[in-house]
């Protein structure tokens, strides 16, 4: 599909569009949320299903087209919603969610994804199922502390090259974008950006160790079933024979576990600062920054503390970059493609979202949800296809609501200790639904396939989730949640 095409395309979607939209977004008013109609998340459902089902009818085209197909279901959504409410509110809401989400978010995997591709893990290391348990075993505990992304980035190259002689290792990767790129990052704000918006919002940093029975339980019965499938398919493996000198284990690019500790220094640090008078208005929260562009009443304004997390991690990656041996990234197989796949989806994914977002922070309190199962389910649910932090913090703004007299202390007010169990298990668990639910799953999936490994398609990998993952937090429903 060339560029013409393409903006032919958009302009037939949008020419029928906009009839409808003079009729559904007309009495709009100031509250976005209530003025959308529901049908204004099709181009983002259409988004979806084309990551979904467009790599299985020609993924050659695919690989060296998706950045038209993100492009196309963006303008699809934004171009009907500009004639429709105007250029002031659209424009607004665009940068925002670029200026504001989008760019902070690829930042920061950008770091992460350049930092640990300088770290190399040399030596004898055979996956068999005891240590390829216990890889996923140490990436899960690293993952509450370094972040799913980080601990994922660090971590998938050494489990790949494990695994590397094994023709049976799809189940590995699955495996481990379940555990380390989604569950393990259930213990601590850095964890996860739900939790990191929950501490920002005055959930105590070290509340969420309270998760650690929820996440260890799931956590137990994951590693177990890894160990059970690997040891099937390790009996049909043809195992190759045992070198007679095996090479020790060491660690290359050491000096990028510095910048490692910057990065996740500069996410906490942004934390603090947003709590310090000098960077935030202490009646309201509201962050101090540089204006970027003003609607009404309402400005765009780039934090000061952002500004200072993002430039932090982009000089770590610098340094990273420029300290670094090719060599080592050589052997890594370190390209730049499973970023570059992660930074041209979900541009398209965070614009066409859009819409999903606002109605859900307009609506979610008609929602009925009363008790903690409800919310672990609306959260994770939502969670698997939307921004898992945004979804959170709609669902904690709604648990607030319920009145509760005790229970941890918010700045949107006071939440029931279970309510905010269950939010926050829901965001940081059920992420790994999808591909999409996180980003770390698809950066872990992109690297996988470079690699040669053959990754299930979108709905593939749903069928893996739904049979593990669901019977499992259904349990935890009945344990935890009930």
């Amino acid at each position: 599909m060339g560029l013409k095409r393409l903006l032919a395309l958009v302009l037939l979607v949008f020419v029928s569009l906009v009839p409808l939209s003079g009729v559904a977004w007309a009495a709009g008013g100031n509250d976005l949320g209530h003025a959308l109609p529901l049908w204004s998340v099709l181009p983002f459902v259409g988004m979806l299903l084309s990551i979904a089902i467009w790599p299985l009818i020609n993924g050659h085209w695919w690989e060296h087209n998706m950045w038209k197909v993100s492009a196309f279901w963006a303008l699809v959504f934004f171009i009907p919603f500009l004639m429709a409410f105007g250029s002031g509110l659209a424009f607004f809401q665009a940068l925002e969610v670029i200026l504001l989400d989008y760019v902070p978010f690829i930042i920061l995997l950008f770091g992460l994804f350049v930092v640990s591709g300088g770290i190399i893990l040399r030596g004898t290391l055979r996956g068999t199922p005891a240590v390829n348990a216990l890889l996923l075993l140490i990436g899960t505990a690293l993952a509450s502390w370094i972040g799913t992304t980080g601990a994922s980035m660090l971590l998938i190259r050494p489990v790949i090259r494990a695994n590397e002689w094994r023709r049976y290792k799809v189940h590995i990767v699955i495996f481990f974008i379940f555990l380390i790129s989604n569950i393990g990052g259930a213990l601590t704000p850095v964890g996860d950006p739900p939790l990191f918006l929950g501490y920002l919002r005055g959930v105590p940093f070290f509340w969420t160790m309270r998760l650690i029975f929820p996440m260890g339980f799931n956590v137990i019965i994951l590693l177990v079933l890894l160990y059970l499938l690997d040891s099937y398919f390790y009996r049909k493996e043809s195992v190759p024979q045992q070198k007679a000198g095996r090479d020790p284990l060491r660690v290359d690019g050491l000096q990028n576990l510095i910048y490692l500790v910057i990065i996740v220094g500069a996410v906490i640090v942004s934390g603090i600062l947003a709590k310090n008078p000098a960077f935030a208005d202490q009646q309201t929260g509201a962050l101090y920054g540089i204006t970027l562009y003003r609607h009404g009443e309402e400005a765009i304004v780039l934090p000061y503390t952002n500004l200072i997390r993002d430039l932090a991690i982009l000089l770590a990656a610098f340094l990273s970059w420029k300290t670094t041996s090719q060599v080592i990234r050589k052997d890594n197989r370190f390209t730049w493609a499973p970023i570059k796949e992660v930074a041209t989806l979900f541009a398209g994914i965070f614009m066409t979202m859009i819409p999903a977002l606002a109605i859900l922070h307009a609506r979610g309190a008609e929602l009925g949800l009363s008790q903690p199962a409800h919310f672990f389910w609306a959260t994770g649910v939502l969670s698997s296809f939307l921004d898992n932090a945004p979804t959170y913090l709609v669902f904690l703004t709604t648990a607030t609501s319920l009145g509760a007299a005790t229970g941890v202390p918010t700045t949107l007010g006071i939440v029931a200790s279970e309510m905010l169990m269950a939010v926050s298990c829901g965001a940081v668990f059920m992420g790994a639904n999808t591909y999409i639910g996180n980003a770390p799953n698809f950066m872990v999936r992109s690297i996988a396939e470079e690699n040669n490994i053959r990754m299930p398609s979108f709905f593939g990998f749903m069928a893996w989730s739904i049979g593990i993952l669901i019977p499992l937090f259904i349990l935890d429903t009945l344990i935890f949640f009930r």
